[in-house]
């Protein structure tokens, strides 16, 4: 499915999001955070990117995949929605998938990520959009409007090496 562009409701839970991104990289993790969403509109739980102390599937969309599987009925699982501040990477894209959790919607895009990541080490996996993976899962993003704060974060992120 081709990306569809955030609502302004989406865009508050996306603004969440870029501030656990923040924590994370205050934190000394990368910066990343997610939100997962019930269909009601409330708030299940909120995760942020744990990678520095070694584990790199501590990202925050796998860690609400694992908690929707243990605490979210299977037949409720495809109503909810999970915001996140980058969209997920393959391995998060298919934990989203086998989980059975609905929509995504991401603040900032691979491709984004890519281009502000120039220059460094690539990293072991291939940046591959969440419709290469999970092609029918619903996905909304990029937020042009969150683009610079999140630009800035990962700058700070390949300053502190």
């Amino acid at each position: 499915m081709e990306p569809t562009a955030p609502t302004a409701e989406d865009l508050v839970h996306l603004r969440r999001c870029v501030e656990l991104a923040r924590e994370a990289l205050d934190a000394g993790d990368e910066p990343f955070g997610s939100v997962l969403v019930a269909p009601d509109g409330a708030v299940l739980r909120e995760e942020r990117n744990r990678t520095g102390g070694g584990d790199q599937t501590r990202h925050p969309e796998l860690d609400l995949a694992r908690w929707a599987a243990a605490h979210v009925p299977a037949d409720a699982r495809p109503a909810c929605t999970v915001y996140t501040s980058g969209e997920h990477c393959p391995m998060c894209s298919a934990g989203h998938a086998w989980v059975g959790l609905g929509r995504i919607v991401y603040a900032g895009s691979t491709a984004q990520l890519a281009e502000w990541r120039s220059g460094q080490a690539p990293g072991p996996v291939a940046p591959l959009p969440i419709g290469a993976v999970a092609p029918d899962l619903p996905v909304s993003g990029p937020a042009p409007e969150l683009a610079d704060e999140l630009r800035e974060l990962h700058a700070r992120a390949a300053a502190r090496g």
